[in-house]
């Protein structure tokens, strides 16, 4: 593979097919919602060394070629309970190397997953600049405590913070 080609290219049936047993819920995604976690994917491959984004791809094509050799299926065929133990053994896997290897495939679905734009709004995220205290839900004992600590009065501590 060349080092300027997207890495998930070759191996997207088996990428996906691990993505929807990692996150079940990216199993329903339409194609926008896929090209966007792994857009996010990709992105981040990108910043690291070719020899590393070669291993991502010939570890997906391993979990999905090891399953046959127990069930006569390759990963992308299980049904959802025998990927679900094939996962559980390669997290466990007493080698390693291929724990390592899943856990950072693990987090790389995760992070694809999670940064998508939709998915904000999909667990509810909504980040604020002040964090938790402009949150709405947020008490109003833990605006005050966090005033006090501040040495200001509840209204005054936004006003403190942009430096008027």
């Amino acid at each position: 593979m060349p080092d300027d080609a997207a890495v998930l290219d070759p191996v997207r049936p088996a990428f996906r097919a691990l993505a929807g047993s990692i996150v079940p819920e990216a199993a329903s995604l339409g194609d926008a919602g896929w090209r966007a976690l792994e857009g996010v994917v990709e992105e981040a491959l990108a910043k690291r060394p070719p020899g590393m984004r070669r291993q991502l791809a010939v570890f997906i094509r391993v979990l999905d070629w090891l399953p046959l050799f127990r069930w006569g299926r390759r990963f992308r065929r299980l049904d959802a309970a025998r990927r679900e133990r094939f996962l559980r053994g390669v997290q466990n896997a007493r080698v390693f190397l291929v724990r390592r290897g899943f856990w950072g495939l693990r987090t790389l679905v995760f992070m694809g997953y999670y940064a998508r734009p939709t998915a904000y709004a999909e667990v509810g995220y909504g980040a604020r600049l002040r964090g938790w205290l402009e949150h709405p839900d947020a008490p109003p004992g833990a605006r005050e405590a966090t005033a006090a600590e501040a040495g200001a009065a509840p209204d005054a501590a936004p006003d403190r913070e942009r430096g008027s």
